[in-house]
């Protein structure tokens, strides 16, 4: 099947875009020659979004999870830069 369609072709073949898709084979669908959209299943689309809800913390999530052991931490020995004014 093809996976590659123009806006043209898919408004014209839409149900062979959406059967396509059905079938488990992503449509990606162009406009001036640039891919614009794609053209998945439901059951694809839910399992990309489940996939990406676990693995993708918020950043307040990643902060409250740091260690809150009271531990200090030491202070890299940097010195400043010289800059001209």
């Amino acid at each position: 099947m093809v996976g590659r369609w123009s806006l043209q072709d898919a408004k014209n073949s839409f149900s062979r875009v959406v059967d396509a898709a059905l079938g488990g084979v992503p449509q990606t669908v162009t406009k001036r020659g640039r891919p614009a959209v794609v053209v998945l299943s439901v059951a694809e689309y839910e399992r990309l979004n489940q996939r990406q809800a676990p693995e993708a913390p918020s950043f307040i999530d990643h902060l409250l999870a740091m260690p809150r052991d009271g531990c200090a931490f030491e202070r890299a020995p940097v010195r400043p830069r010289d800059v001209d004014l």
